[in-house]
């Protein structure tokens, strides 16, 4: 399947599962991008039901894009804007260390990115520092608690790592931010919000991002309307 035909396939089950116009402010500014992923933030809240309980600010990691590329796009429903930062993915997903995603893994020990819709829980103090717990909602990535895959800031996730090496460092399959970027999270996406993480390759005019051939491997939407029951993938 292409990549712009997965991407048709989205936006026509975003618009058949677009909550009430009335509940979110109308795109006020804006790339054509922008227009999808806010069809897409809404597409999915409606499909995560009330595992959600709030619905102002929406997060979508677009890891179809190179990591040198602004892909964490914080979607805010209610005031009709997105801001966009850089965000790392898991070396498991990058084994070449090239800044490309390959590959999605809910695999225990993967260290891979994994593809789906997450609860944003509590702040705690681990790891890395100040770090947002994450429930995964599909089959695709239930078990993120269990693998600890979190939001948190990293080194290797700042300007100044991407300025150095033309590309982020990798995490172990975590949402990794730079410094600034992590606090946004902190403050407008944690406490019940939803984080999305897929491949689209959206660039800012509303095409779609080629990618080498090595980072080409089959996806399946997810069907309309429906919640994957969850088991391992």
């Amino acid at each position: 399947m292409k990549r712009r035909d997965i991407l048709k396939g989205t936006l026509a089950a975003g618009a058949a599962l677009a909550l009430p116009a009335r509940l979110f402010a109308s795109v006020r500014t804006g790339t054509p991008r922008d227009r999808i992923l806010f069809d897409i933030a809404k597409r999915e809240l409606a499909r995560a039901g009330s595992s959600i309980w709030r619905h102002d600010i929406v997060g979508i990691a677009d890891f179809g894009l190179h990591s040198a590329k602004p892909r964490f796009h914080f979607v805010n429903l209610e005031r009709g804007e997105i801001v966009s930062h850089h965000v790392s993915h898991g070396m498991g997903s990058d084994p070449q260390h090239d800044g490309w995603l390959k590959q999605f893994s809910n695999t225990e020990g993967s260290n891979a990115t994994s593809r789906g819709a997450y609860v944003t829980w509590e702040w705690y103090k681990g790891r890395y520092g100040t770090s947002v717990r994450l429930g995964g909602l599909d089959h695709t990535n239930e078990a993120a608690l269990r693998r600890y895959i979190v939001m948190h800031h990293a080194s290797y996730a700042e300007t100044s790592h991407l300025e150095k090496f033309g590309r982020l460092g990798r995490s172990n399959g975590c949402f990794a931010m730079g410094t600034e970027q992590f606090r946004e999270a902190l403050l407008h996406l944690s406490g019940g919000r939803l984080l999305y993480a897929d491949s689209m390759g959206l660039e800012e005019d509303g095409s779609i991002q080629p990618v080498p051939e090595l980072a080409l491997y089959e996806r399946a939407p997810f069907e309309a309307g429906a919640r994957p029951a969850l088991s391992a993938y």
